[in-house]
């Protein structure tokens, strides 16, 4: 069974998600200062072509990068507050020779029930 997290505690849920949210802020200024400079350095290229590239490029510019920072945001979330070693890792080496998870022996004992064929 999995152990509690610490993110079931409500001050310990709290202060990440605060912690989030300041890092979400941080770059989404940092991703409109991205967006300034990729924009001027693309007037100063090629010039005004048309207000759609430029309306294409910083949202291709900032949703990336915003998504990047709410993905990158979540890992440190869950590794900064113990989150990944309140789990349960099934596949730690500890377990390996536990008959209840040797995957081998489960396959074996699959195909004699037949509920797949052998070499599958």
């Amino acid at each position: 069974m999995a152990n509690r997290s610490p993110l079931d505690d409500p001050h310990n849920a709290s202060h990440a998600w605060a912690r989030y949210r300041w890092l979400l802020r941080r770059m989404a200024l940092a991703t409109l200062l991205v967006i300034a400079a990729v924009d001027g350095w693309l007037y100063a290229g090629v010039g005004l072509v048309s207000i759609h590239l430029y309306i294409a490029t910083s949202l291709g510019v900032g949703l990336t990068m915003m998504l990047m920072a709410a993905l990158m945001g979540l890992v440190f979330l869950s590794s900064g507050t113990g989150h990944d070693e309140s789990i349960e890792d099934r596949l730690d080496s500890s377990h390996w020779d536990d008959p209840e998870i040797d995957l081998a022996a489960r396959q074996r004992a699959r195909q004699r029930e037949g509920l797949f064929p052998p070499g599958v």
